[in-house]
């Protein structure tokens, strides 16, 4: 586990969660289109967020987009069990863990194994 790319995970994920989330709140939509769409709006706008992250801290993108699934699912769990921003928390919290376990050295050797 690489606790360093743990917490910049966390930060810039994060980061662009709550950027992208002042700018939906600050869309003139009403209140049913986050009733009505949130559960495709919600997903895309994760997978954005994903990106960006990916992009910045130079993650594989498969790796990347395997910790938003793994994030995504253990925050849907949790949002249905307790509240929409419980589930963001331990969305953020299991997509870090997953990017920290991410092994940079590990992959190279592997590519320059014959």
């Amino acid at each position: 586990m690489n606790a360093r790319l743990f917490w910049k995970a966390l930060g810039v994920q994060t980061a662009a969660v709550a950027v992208l989330s002042v700018v939906l709140l600050a869309l003139p939509l009403d209140d049913d289109f986050f009733e009505d769409w949130g559960f495709i709006a919600g997903p895309i706008a994760w997978v954005a967020c994903t990106l960006a992250t990916a992009r910045l801290l130079s993650l594989p993108l498969a790796n990347a987009l395997f910790s938003a699934v793994a994030g995504g699912v253990a925050g849907a769990i949790v949002m249905l069990a307790a509240s929409h921003w419980a589930g963001v928390v331990a969305a953020l919290l299991v997509f870090a863990a997953s990017c920290g376990s991410y092994d940079a050295s590990a992959e190279q050797a592997r590519a320059e194994q014959p």
